[in-house]
């Protein structure tokens, strides 16, 4: 069985990050999925807590060996310059222990407009800095939210995904929310 540690919108917080890196740490996952949006803050978002790119990156660039990413819309060539690891594709397919998922950022494959994928597929998008879980039928919508900047009123977060568990924790590890496939 495998243990994957999911995570999005970090955008260049080394605050968080140290956070999120103690989260790995203590979690131990087997793989690290990270959504996008990993050093640029954007041109909508405040600034985040402790806002340090090469900071972050530097802690980033540490777990090159264990991390899947995907493009965010905040992502460029020149993030991909400083990071160890390819942040640069716009999706990531994967099957975890019987578990399909299609993971993206969220900003071009989404609730509302969906890619070509399979029926009870798991769509894993970040991008909106909201925790979510919706049975849509056909597809499962998951989004882990934000570690940088949570938005709607909810938590720094992140997910974990064993055995057919998905679980949703606030950056001290607290579980908030639960969905067993």
């Amino acid at each position: 069985m495998m243990k994957l540690l999911i995570a999005s919108d970090i955008h260049g917080s080394a605050f968080y990050c140290r956070q999120l890196m103690d989260r790995i740490a203590a979690e131990a996952p087997d793989r690290i999925l990270l959504l996008g949006d990993l050093l640029y803050h954007g041109p909508r978002n405040a600034l985040p807590e402790e806002y340090d790119c090469p900071q972050a990156c530097e802690m980033l660039n540490t777990l090159k060996d264990t991390v899947l990413a995907v493009r965010g819309n905040c992502d460029s060539e020149v993030d991909q310059m400083v990071l160890d690891f390819p942040i640069m594709s716009d999706y990531a397919l994967l099957e975890i222990d019987g578990v399909h998922i299609y993971a993206t950022h969220g900003h071009l494959w989404n609730e509302q407009s969906l890619p070509a994928m399979q029926e009870g597929t798991v769509l894993l998008n970040g991008h909106t800095h909201i925790p979510a879980c919706t049975d849509h039928g056909s597809y499962l919508y998951m989004n882990p939210g934000s570690v940088s900047i949570p938005k709607g009123g909810s938590r720094h977060s992140y997910m974990t995904l064993e055995g057919g568990l998905f679980q949703w924790k606030d950056l001290s590890g607290d579980v908030y929310q639960s969905r067993q496939l």
